[in-house]
């Protein structure tokens, strides 16, 4: 693979059950030596449809399915619909703190949510081992926005930050809440609260992932508008 005028070690998973879509088989591009190569050129690879897990850096290669798209939303041009809004206020009285760095009270958090939440995905079961390779990574800077309700930590946002010549982006890279706060579209609210404070700190870019229509879990990344999604090799606007 090229990147400007740099070429990049990439292999290509062998197929295994797609984590998303039932009966389908998944197979991944991935970058070699990530620790080497990655911290210089992931901004050109997230604007290439790729992702990170840990210190992996990939992007579905499926020959049968070009389902998972990358989206992502112009911050400054994002207008909120009048649920979002209504959410939004609903959540007002959350407090909202940014961290640099990771807590200890994360695991336990990441847990509860995975157990409840995702319990029929392929990060269950939960271990500190799996967290850790997953959510840390030696050459990425991250940020960690955390909402409390009062002094009770439910939600946490890891959010990575993209430096590129054309300018900063940050990509949501995972959220995971309290079950128990479910009423509160936390996901959701994870996402506008991203949005807000990215606006604040004059950020281009907010990456969410991948969009995959026919998967509840990720389809509701079209709410926020308006959008771009990587499709054939390009990124395509719109306003749903």
């Amino acid at each position: 693979m090229s990147t400007q005028s740099t070429s990049l070690n990439v292999g290509i998973t062998k197929p295994f059950p797609c984590s998303y879509l039932a009966d389908h088989q998944e197979t991944l591009i991935m970058l070699i030596e990530p620790e080497i190569n990655a911290k210089t050129y992931y901004p050109t690879l997230l604007a290439n449809g790729f992702r990170r897990s840990g210190d992996q850096v990939y992007r579905p290669h499926c020959e049968n399915c070009q389902a998972c798209q990358s989206l992502r939303i112009p911050v400054s041009h994002f207008s909120p619909s009048r649920s979002q809004k209504r959410l939004t206020n609903k959540n007002k009285h959350f407090i909202i703190k940014i961290a640099k760095n990771t807590s200890a009270q994360y695991f336990s958090l990441y847990q509860r949510y995975i157990s409840e939440v995702h319990a029929d995905g392929p990060m269950f079961p939960p271990s500190k081992s799996q967290y850790d390779d997953f959510i840390q990574s030696q050459w990425n800077e991250a940020l960690f926005i955390e909402i409390y309700d009062q002094e009770k930590l439910i939600s946490v946002s890891i959010t990575d930050q993209i430096q590129s010549a054309t300018g900063i982006a940050w990509s949501a890279f995972y959220c995971f809440y309290d079950p128990d706060y479910q009423a509160f579209s936390l996901g959701k609210f994870a996402v506008l609260t991203q949005l807000r404070l990215a606006n604040a700190h004059k950020i281009d870019w907010l990456y969410l992932g991948y969009y995959i229509a026919s998967c509840q879990k990720m389809n509701y990344k079209t709410q926020f508008n308006p959008h771009q999604r990587f499709i054939d090799g390009d990124w395509k606007s719109f306003q749903s």
